[in-house]
């Protein structure tokens, strides 16, 4: 039930669409196993909006290659990816 939940929240927000392959990858990556997101990186993420994060990090965990991750470790990394992505963007920059 909640694959179909995350698919049509996915769907209807066309969260795949909405970063590219190199950020998705990046991303991808600092989440699920270990090392860091470029500010580019961390802009498309903050573009593709927590409601899209969210589900897409969720059907990820959902895929049975992902089954021997902890969830709860996955989400609180995927949080933290998100708050420190938002700080990072939200954070005056030193040239302006």
């Amino acid at each position: 039930m909640a694959t179909k939940e995350n698919d049509q929240i996915i769907k209807d927000n066309n969260c795949e669409t909405k970063m590219g392959l190199p950020c998705v990858l990046d991303a991808f990556t600092i989440i699920f196993e270990t090392g860091s997101i470029s500010t580019k990186c961390c802009g498309e993420l903050v573009g593709l909006g927590k409601v899209c994060h969210s589900a897409l990090v969720k059907r990820t965990l959902e895929n049975p290659l992902f089954k021997h991750l902890s969830p709860a470790k996955i989400i609180a990394k995927s949080i933290q990816t998100w708050n420190n992505c938002l700080a990072l963007i939200d954070s005056p920059s030193p040239s302006a």
